[in-house]
């Protein structure tokens, strides 16, 4: 197969992702609603009653000493994790019963009303709103995670973006490995044709012999 007819069809093998690099690169650089999607969703915090005394111990890497609506908090970063201890036996503190996290949660949400509306479906430990926001908690971190439409969204055009169109995470690799090589090797053939190496020769005619006629 000629040069050129190489590179033309490794153009219309490469036709879809280029269209999907160039379609969601332009969204990357706008990036619609980015902000709302990956915003974090934080426990509202509230000014300490007190000071909190601690003993010296060789296990703890960092502490964190706060209160939110549910009282005061004793997180303690260890070689294993972060852990939230009760302050007063610095025991690992137990999960908090539903009504007390479904406290917290609203006073989270609270900070961004109209994306998150009201608290709909509950099981103790992910939730949703009326908004379509997911909702999820730990307790060792005393930290919430949310995904919305919009991040889901924007999820699905960041799998595009990168050829991860299956969800089989060896089946991409190899999809956006070999997309990366035949452009590179369009490329190449691009720049062989530029410099006339795959161009047709000309034969030039023989010059007549003297006297002879044309």
């Amino acid at each position: 197969m000629k040069l050129r007819e190489q590179h033309k069809y490794l153009g219309i093998v490469l036709l879809l992702p280029f269209i999907a690099w160039s379609a969601t690169g332009v969204f990357f650089l706008v990036r619609p609603r980015y902000e709302e999607a990956y915003e974090p969703l934080a426990v509202r915090e509230y000014p300490l009653e007190q000071p909190l005394a601690l003993p010296a111990r060789a296990d703890w890497k960092e502490v964190r000493w706060l209160r939110s609506t549910l009282g005061p908090h004793l997180l303690v970063l260890r070689d294993t994790g972060w852990v939230q201890l009760d302050p007063a036996t610095l025991q690992e503190r137990p999960w908090p019963d539903n009504a007390s996290l479904r406290q917290l949660a609203v006073d989270a949400m609270t900070a961004h009303p109209e994306r998150y509306g009201e608290l709909r479906n509950f099981d103790g430990r992910s939730m949703d709103t009326d908004t379509g926001v997911e909702i999820t908690f730990d307790w060792n971190t005393l930290s919430f995670t949310q995904q919305g439409r919009d991040t889901r969204w924007i999820d699905r055009i960041y799998n595009i973006h990168y050829l991860e169109w299956t969800g089989i995470r060896a089946v991409d690799k190899v999809l956006g490995v070999s997309a990366l090589f035949l452009l590179m090797y369009m490329t190449f053939t691009g720049i062989k044709l530029i410099f006339g190496r795959d161009r047709p020769r000309t034969r030039v005619p023989p010059p007549a012999a003297a006297g002879s006629r044309p």
